[in-house]
């Protein structure tokens, strides 16, 4: 274990036994019977992913999608006892605000390729280069390239305060946070943690949880009721995956470590029901790819299972913060319960797009970023 502030340069280069065992675990794939026309009902169809496996086996090129990514510098650093992964890209713009976007589950590093180069060089994009930023983009401690977990404990807060050691250890004194699913969490955690330094947090996920005070939902219009009841209907019929990884995520574990396949389902599942588009099919495997390859599978799961032993009700952040509201999210959010918790300085509403906003709508989620953070610099 390295023991230092040292920050470490790497690259991906996966051997290629590993890419050669892939495929044959491929071409031995079992597929289960299904019961017929259930369609999504029950989980994912076994045409569909027969579909997806095919191509994954036969079309999909990894190397191809490992060369984009190792355009962007790429680094390792040792962080509370954990390496800790990240792309970090400057700006080519001197005063740009340093930015960490941090992402979620089922998702990676992957999710932001298409929204670096408008947000730190948005010059070359044909926008204001007053809106740029320095880009940091980590991977969560026991996701990708930041794993395997080398011990407990790693929740919200814990890696809220890695990623403030982060910002500093690269020199950065003021900057701003975004991020969706886990992401959300860490990014609102980050403003609480390092709010002397964090000059706003951009959500584009926020679950809003009634406290059940007298009075507290009076005088909510239908729309914000219906959402309610939207997370309702999350946590009785979408959430077993939830369930499954905050409780037993190493019995989990040993399916993901095994099956290329049960890893594609357990992700692809998520892709389809909690967007409004089809995901291009090799950003969805690129991403599987890095859950496969570095065998993170059950390690990331483990964040589930230590969100629900450390939750507690949210602690009040006076961080600006600004929410991007996206149609297809697996639970939409309601301002008013929103603002008990955090101050909501931004929100806006978007009609397309859903949980993986930075795959599906990244200029809509570029430009509000930059609209977010254009009065806080």
């Amino acid at each position: 274990m390295v023991m230092s502030n040292e920050i470490r340069p790497f690259t991906i280069d996966i051997p290629q036994a590993d890419l050669d065992d892939l495929r044959e675990r491929l071409a031995r794939t079992r597929l289960p019977a299904e019961v017929p026309g259930a369609g999504w009902a029950r989980g994912v169809p076994v045409d569909h992913l027969k579909e997806l496996v095919a191509h994954w086996g036969t079309t999909y090129d990894w190397r191809a999608h490992e060369a984009r990514i190792n355009a962007f510098p790429q680094f390792v650093t040792t962080i509370d006892g954990q390496d800790i992964h990240f792309l970090h890209v400057r700006s080519p713009e001197p005063d740009a605000l340093p930015l960490v976007l941090t992402h979620g589950w089922p998702g990676s590093i992957v999710e932001f390729l298409d929204v670096i180069r408008p947000l730190a060089d948005p010059r070359s994009c044909g926008a204001d280069p007053a809106d740029a930023f320095h880009l940091v983009i980590p991977s969560l401690p026991g996701y990708g390239f930041s794993g395997p977990l080398r011990e407990g404990g790693w929740e919200l807060r814990r890696i809220a305060r890695a990623w403030a050691v982060l910002m500093d250890r690269l020199g950065y004194r003021r900057y701003g946070a975004q991020g969706g699913d886990w992401g959300s969490g860490v990014s609102r955690q980050l403003g609480l943690a390092d709010a002397e330094h964090v000059a706003g947090v951009h959500l584009n996920y926020l679950l809003t949880f009634p406290s059940g005070r007298p009075g507290e939902l009076e005088g909510l219009d239908d729309a914000d009721r219906e959402r309610l009841a939207g997370l309702d209907r999350f946590q009785n019929e979408m959430a077993g995956y939830l369930r499954i990884q905050a409780t037993r995520p190493q019995t989990l574990a040993y399916g993901l470590a095994d099956s290329p396949v049960g890893q594609l389902a357990w992700i692809a599942e998520k892709f389809h029901e909690w967007t409004d588009q089809d995901i291009d099919r090799d950003l969805l495997l690129t991403n599987v790819m890095i859950y496969w390859l570095t065998n993170t599978g059950g390690s990331s799961a483990q964040l589930y299972w230590e969100f629900m032993h450390a939750w507690g009700r949210p602690e009040r952040s006076e961080t600006p913060t600004g929410v991007a509201v996206f149609p297809r999210e697996l639970a939409l959010p309601v301002r008013r319960l929103a603002e008990r918790t955090d101050n909501i300085v931004h929100w806006s509403e978007f009609d397309r797009g859903g949980h993986f906003a930075a795959l599906e709508q990244p200029e809509a989620l570029v430009g509000d970023i930059r609209a977010f953070f254009r009065t806080l610099r």
